[in-house]
């Protein structure tokens, strides 16, 4: 069975795209802060009959971010989609935002990104297969003064995608984003949609791979 893992998890964006991968017949680890909220996550799912599991990790702290996934490639032998979906949501302009912010903002809307996609690349490469999905936003091209961090790290997933993706193409992995242009609410027709766009992003054939979908949902 292969293993999709979820990095960021709540029951928005994170659990409707699991729940697709998941009625794919996929093996569904969710991981967030709080070890109460993926093991609801986890429940919903295996009361729909799907294999789900439940983890902790500090999307800001890559030592946190590496033992989940040498975790969880011990346990089940690959992770074949990951999905990031981790975002520090505070609200502060420039002026605002105090300065002890910013870097751990940063660490958790692309650090842990750059570093959870340097993590599964290694066996991913080797099997010349595997899927990078990362959860973009508006931010990255519309940038809001009131969300500064929050837009240089939807910035960040963008550049993140959009330039790995012809260098990763070349050593079979398939790295896309989904840019989400305005805000979704949980267990919603958008999110639903959304969750349909990872799919078919990562179901796409490995000669008509794209880097982007944008979509309100």
């Amino acid at each position: 069975m292969k293993t999709f893992l979820g990095i960021g998890s709540g029951p928005g964006i994170s659990y409707a795209t699991a729940e697709r991968f998941a009625k794919e017949g996929y093996n569904v680890v969710f991981s967030a802060r709080s070890a109460g909220k993926t093991r609801q996550l986890a429940g919903r799912l295996k009361d729909k009959g799907y294999k789900a599991e439940a983890r902790t990790v500090n999307s800001g702290d890559p030592q946190s971010i590496d033992s989940l996934i040498t975790e969880v490639e011990r346990e089940f032998g690959s992770v074949d989609v990951l999905h990031y979906n981790t975002a520090s949501l505070r609200a502060a302009t420039i002026l605002d935002q105090a300065p002890g912010t910013f870097i751990p903002d940063l660490a958790v809307d692309i650090g842990g990104a750059l570093v959870a996609t340097q993590a599964v690349l290694k066996q991913m490469i080797e099997r010349r297969s595997g899927t990078v999905l990362l959860t973009g936003g508006g931010y990255a091209m519309y940038p809001n003064p009131k969300y500064l961090t929050l837009s240089i790290g939807k910035a960040g997933i963008r550049a993140l995608a959009l330039g790995l993706f012809d260098s990763l193409k070349e050593l079979g992995v398939h790295i896309a984003t989904v840019t989400v242009l305005r805000d979704v609410a949980p267990e919603s027709k958008e999110v639903e949609v959304i969750g349909d766009h990872f799919w078919k992003l990562h179901d796409q054939p490995p000669g008509s791979w794209t880097a982007e979908v944008q979509t309100a949902g």
